[in-house]
């Protein structure tokens, strides 16, 4: 059986289940894939794109509703000034460079994070392909962008500070339901499986509030490495646990 027959029974077996309406993932390990090949890291950071390609389209075949992927940090500018604007540029491209199958697909691009804050080049190109394919009704990708989870719930705190300032709602009253709705994810169920690749055992301020009941699976598979059949495999585990809600 060949690499493609494999991945293509696993898709099979795994798609005979329920699968999650939503998927998370810690795309880690690019840099490390790129200095174990005596390469520079910006190498690692080209390959964890089309990594991350392949993913979207495994998650498409996979009939997922919501795909989640940590692509830059508010932390991750305190990385040396060179890979930072290599990372933008090579950002800029690639979104311009995925609408076309975006579009193909029928699938969504929505961010999370405070783009306001990123070079304005970078923010157009997100913008665009946002805004083009914001009427698709498939798989919804969504990828953050300069997010913390603790600036989220800032900006959540103080989105519900306004309202109470403004004797909309009452401080006692505040609920679960309005805290969520007030998070960059509103609308977006909370993940079922977070995924983390390289084999780091930390959340790294990712979805804080929203993983609170997420199924977690750690890989040591740095992120370039990381294929279809890894997504399938984390599928197929993730079906074999049992979701208790903090509940017998």
């Amino acid at each position: 059986m060949t690499p493609t027959d494999r991945e293509a029974a696993l898709l099979e077996t795994v798609r005979a289940q329920p699968v999650p309406e939503h998927i998370a993932i810690i795309m880690d390990g690019n840099g490390r894939w790129a200095t174990g090949r005596g390469l520079p890291r910006i190498a690692g950071h080209r390959e964890g794109v089309k990594a991350a390609r392949t993913i979207v389209r495994a998650a498409d075949a996979l009939g997922l509703r919501f795909l989640t992927l940590y692509a830059f940090s508010t932390e991750n500018w305190s990385r040396p000034l060179d890979e930072v604007s290599m990372l933008m540029n090579l950002l800029e491209r690639s979104v311009h460079a995925e609408l076309p199958e975006f579009m193909a697909r029928n699938a969504r691009l929505r961010v999370l994070g405070q783009t306001h804050r990123v070079p304005a080049g970078v923010r157009r190109g997100i913008d665009h392909v946002v805004h083009e394919t914001r009427n698709n009704t498939g798989l919804t990708v969504l990828m953050a962008f300069n997010y913390g989870g603790r600036d989220e719930l800032l900006d959540a705190f103080r989105a519900l500070a306004r309202q109470v300032q403004a004797g909309e709602l009452k401080p006692e009253d505040i609920s679960e339901k309005d805290v969520s709705g007030a998070l960059y994810t509103a609308d977006v169920p909370d993940p079922d499986l977070l995924i983390r690749t390289s084999g780091e055992m930390r959340i790294s301020n990712f979805l804080l509030w929203q993983i609170a009941y997420t199924e977690l699976l750690v890989t040591p598979v740095l992120w370039p490495d990381f294929g279809a059949s890894d997504l399938y495999q984390a599928v197929a585990e993730f079906q074999k646990r049992t979701r208790r809600f903090g509940k017998v």
